[in-house]
């Protein structure tokens, strides 16, 4: 049997139950994303990254954390991180110092994360400011594709210095439409070339750069009738084929209103994420549903695997490929040792 293991799951606590422990020794779960609800301290979260690993040594360990009003950890010595909109700002003042500080904060927000046992975040986010979405807002960098790209490469620079990879969202684009995929399913109406040459423009000029994407919750009705994460036009034609991404793609979370509407009628988490497998994601998330004893969770691990046997998914050899060149190739340095290293305080001294 072809080896993928497909979904990232999340935890409910501070520490791991045997109902986590069985979740993640299932031969289809591949990754953990971590919240705010599983952090009390550096030492807590050391403790359940590495007992995570010691359960799935290949197991990839992920979290939202970009900075301004997501980031995750925020106490106990991690530094607190400016939305991307500031180095947006201090771009329109001084483009060169913007880049400058951009790598500095990737950096510093990579190897603080590697240090407590995290493999990757999910940053930096390519959408654009156009000033209406409140579920964007201050998390993009910059109105200007180019200025965005330009950020994004330099702070996926810092990211790389600390041997984390990358993941750009919300391809093609979340900035421009108002509603909130976490509650109801948006809109674009804007057509495929306009996309191209504006919000989507990031993806091809990074194409080099990028690890991984993740597409957003949002149906561009005049390319497609599903949203962009269970469309094979976006993933496999565009994204793949026309801009040349080989990199991983994740699905965003199966369990927002974004993603269980399909085809105009609602589905189960496990048509969700067979549709967005088959579409051509490589990994796809559940989150937040392992807090109320985690039925979702294993609905999903259940109907994936009877799916599978069934022929309406296929595993692929290719995305479990991409999804192990996610994982870092060097050992972090721990926590003390890095506050002591040249490289941290100089990236520290750069930030706004």
């Amino acid at each position: 049997m072809i080896p993928h293991a497909p979904v990232v799951l999340d935890v409910a606590g501070t520490a791991l139950n045997d109902d986590d422990r069985r979740r993640l020794r299932h031969p289809l779960t591949g990754g953990l994303i971590l919240f705010a609800r599983n952090w009390h301290d550096r030492r807590q979260l050391a403790g359940l990254t590495g007992e995570a690993r010691s359960i799935r040594p290949d197991l990839l360990i992920c979290v939202d954390h970009e900075g301004g009003r997501v980031q995750r950890f925020r106490t106990d010595g991690f530094t607190v991180l400016p939305p991307m909109r500031a180095l947006g700002e201090l771009w329109m003042r001084d483009a060169m110092r913007a880049t400058d500080v951009a790598t500095a904060t990737g950096y510093v927000l990579g190897a603080e994360l590697r240090a407590c046992g995290v493999d990757l975040s999910f940053t930096p986010v390519l959408d654009l400011d156009h000033g209406g979405s409140s579920v964007i807002g201050d998390r993009a960098f910059h109105r200007d594709p180019r200025v965005v790209g330009l950020l994004a490469k330099s702070l996926m620079h810092g990211l790389l210095r600390a041997g984390m990879a990358n993941c750009g969202k919300h391809f093609p684009g979340h900035g421009h439409v108002v509603a909130d995929s976490h509650h109801e399913i948006p809109v674009d109406r804007r057509s495929l070339k306009t996309l191209l040459a504006d919000d989507a423009a990031p993806y091809g000029w990074l194409g080099s750069s990028l690890a991984s994407v993740m597409p957003a919750h949002v149906v561009y009705d005049k390319v497609d009738q599903r949203p962009a994460g269970f469309s094979e036009r976006w993933l496999q034609q565009i994204l793949r084929a026309q801009l040349g991404f080989d990199g991983a793609i994740f699905s965003d979370d199966l369990s927002m209103a974004g993603a269980r509407r399909l085809d105009r009628r609602e589905v189960s988490y496990t048509d969700a994420a067979g549709a967005a497998l088959q579409a051509g994601c490589d990994m796809v998330l559940l989150c937040n549903q392992s807090v109320d004893g985690g039925a979702a969770v294993d609905e999903l691990l259940q109907g994936l695997t009877a799916a599978q046997a069934a022929g309406r998914w296929h595993a692929s050899a290719a995305s479990e490929a991409r999804r192990l060149a996610l994982l870092p190739t060097s050992a972090p340095l721990p926590w003390d040792e890095l506050m002591r290293s040249g490289p941290y305080r100089h990236a520290l001294d750069r930030l706004i």
